[in-house]
């Protein structure tokens, strides 16, 4: 098979002949076609990622395709299924080996680059914050990182779950998609101060002590300037560090204002909540199903183009989510 390898971390992966993968037990072999991409994707090929494998590796970690051969143990799925599938690693290639608890059947109704930019940014959005952070009919919730492959959904899962969003993204450009995908208001980081707006924005709803939840993915000073708007009782869902600043916490201001600081990684919440990761993903399957959320696909690149994607993802140029097609 083709497939992107990087040998070392801080090395330039390379497409290049590999040998196909063969699944275990509890494991399925996916005849891949497409791959979403994922900022986790930069990380992991500078050893930066919360998982490090072991020798060479492709990165990739939501694929669609085909069902190729099955591992022993494996119940329910089938040779030349149609699925999706969260691999540890290796969808930048025609063939990945996934673990079979992460395998879901596709409805027909869904296709390959639409299950493909669903699962981690929808995944991550949905469970966050109705499972994590609690968002009620009512909250006012403030997204960062609006218009990117993850904030996009954010923005999407809070409308859906009845909050008012406030949403903040770099440029007028920006700031309309999150307008269209269900904003209620925006904010332009580059022209507005983010604490003073929000406070702004809040008080005219008649929430003059803040927002209720914060969705951030950015880390740094955004980190900084939510934690100076939000109201009592609030919750800081943390989602990652965009920035490249992982925030120092200063707990004197979460203790006196009661606030409650969230981290949510995606992919253990999987593992560790089994009954809930089948629950929470048959309610977005629905949602995709019945066109109640469309995945913001801006750009689909092809196999070899996969390294120009990653560009576009490091240097924030990217809106919406970006896909990689094999065939």
């Amino acid at each position: 098979m083709k497939a992107w390898i990087c040998k070392a971390f801080g090395e330039e992966a390379v497409l290049t002949d590999w040998a196909d993968p063969v699944p275990g037990p509890d494991q399925v072999a996916i005849d891949v076609q497409s791959c979403g991409v994922n900022f986790a994707d930069t990380l992991i090929l500078i050893g930066k990622y919360q998982k490090r494998p072991d020798g060479p590796f492709s990165p990739g970690f939501e694929v669609s395709g085909t069902v190729r051969s099955i591992g022993a143990n494996v119940k329910g799925i089938n040779l030349g299924d149609r699925v999706m599938a969260l691999p540890d690693w290796g969808g930048f290639a025609e063939q990945v080996v996934a673990n079979a608890a992460t395998v879901i059947p596709l409805p027909e109704t869904v296709g390959y680059d639409q299950a493909a930019a669903f699962q981690i940014a929808y995944g991550t959005s949905w469970f966050g914050l109705k499972y994590r952070a609690d968002v009620q009919s009512g909250d006012l919730v403030l997204v960062h990182g609006a218009a990117g492959g993850v904030g996009l959904t954010a923005v999407e899962c809070a409308k859906l779950l009845g909050a008012t969003v406030i949403a903040t993204a770099g440029g007028a450009d920006k700031c309309q998609i999150a307008r269209d995908h269900g904003a209620d208001y925006t904010i332009d980081y580059k022209i507005e101060n983010i604490r003073d707006r929000v406070r702004e924005i809040a008080a005219s709803l008649g929430k003059p002590a803040g927002v209720d939840v914060v969705y951030d993915p950015v880390g740094g000073d955004v980190f900084d300037q939510s934690l100076r708007c939000v109201a009592p009782g609030a919750r800081i869902l943390l989602i990652g560090f965009a920035s490249g600043t992982v925030p120092q916490i200063p707990a004197n201001i979460l203790l006196v204002k009661n606030v409650t600081v969230i981290g949510f990684y995606f992919g253990a919440y999987l593992e560790q909540n089994p009954d809930i990761a089948r629950q929470g993903m048959g309610e977005l399957l629905d949602l995709l199903a019945t066109g109640k959320i469309t995945p913001m696909i801006s750009a689909t690149y092809r196999l070899s183009e996969a390294m120009i994607a990653l560009e576009a993802i490091r240097n924030r140029t990217a809106t919406g989510k970006l896909v990689i097609n094999m065939r």
